[in-house]
């Protein structure tokens, strides 16, 4: 949909996630932001980064290091935190997330996953069967290391790109609490809403595209996404 629209995509696999096949016990948040990076670097001109749940954090970090190159940032119902905050301290306060209680920790507390019977409703509650389904069988580990990883963020480079959020009011995974709280706490240019799931991108795509190009409409300007 976004390529229909003019622009130039880049889905990125995290070290770990996706083809990439790094092990858990060597993954880490700069693993991430390394991958984001030279993605970044490659780009032709400044880019729109978007992060989704975890991937907040991995946008927030890689724009820190590239903020030349970096248009703006849209949060899709994702963690977005402060200096010197990790995800395990955000995580805390949302005492409603399902996340936590369906949590599943590896005995060498290197990676975590979510029990398999609470996936459906904690990510894809509204999602369309067969995308649920094919969602589930790509799942990985997550590596706990990058939760509990603070951010290093400062006001001159990560402060001074635009922020959008798009909150989504049914997400069970990331409470609208807890996402309010994260987009008070650090004030966005613009706050979208859609009344879905934990998962937009396929209980509502097209809603979600559209709220992404036109946030590459600002100012007039069509970058990539």
């Amino acid at each position: 949909m976004l390529e229909k629209n003019g622009h130039t995509v880049y889905a990125v696999d995290l070290p770990s996630h996706g083809a990439d096949k790094t092990p858990a016990s060597q993954v880490s948040l700069k693993s991430y932001t390394n991958k984001v990076c030279s993605v970044i670097d490659e780009a032709k001109e400044p880019v729109i980064l978007v992060g989704h749940s975890m991937g907040g954090i991995v946008v927030s970090q890689s724009a820190e290091y590239r903020p030349e190159k970096v248009k703006s940032i849209v949060y899709v119902t994702a963690f977005l935190l402060e200096d010197g905050q990790s995800m395990v301290d955000v995580i805390q306060t949302d005492t409603s997330s399902l996340v936590p209680p369906n949590m599943i920790i590896s005995n060498d507390n290197v990676h975590c996953t979510v029990k398999d019977e609470a996936l459906i409703e904690v990510f894809y509650e509204e999602c369309p069967t067969p995308d649920a389904e094919s969602s589930k069988s790509r799942l990985v580990v997550q590596p706990l290391e990058v939760l509990s990883t603070k951010l290093s963020l400062t006001k001159e480079r990560f402060g001074r790109i635009p922020k959008y959020y798009i909150e989504c009011l049914k997400d069970k995974a990331i409470t609208n609490w807890c996402q309010k709280n994260m987009y008070t706490s650090t004030p966005c240019e613009e706050i979208f809403t859609l009344d879905t799931d934990h998962s937009p991108f396929y209980s509502a795509s097209g809603e979600l595209a559209d709220i992404l190009h036109s946030i590459s409409l600002k100012k007039q300007e069509l970058s990539n996404v």
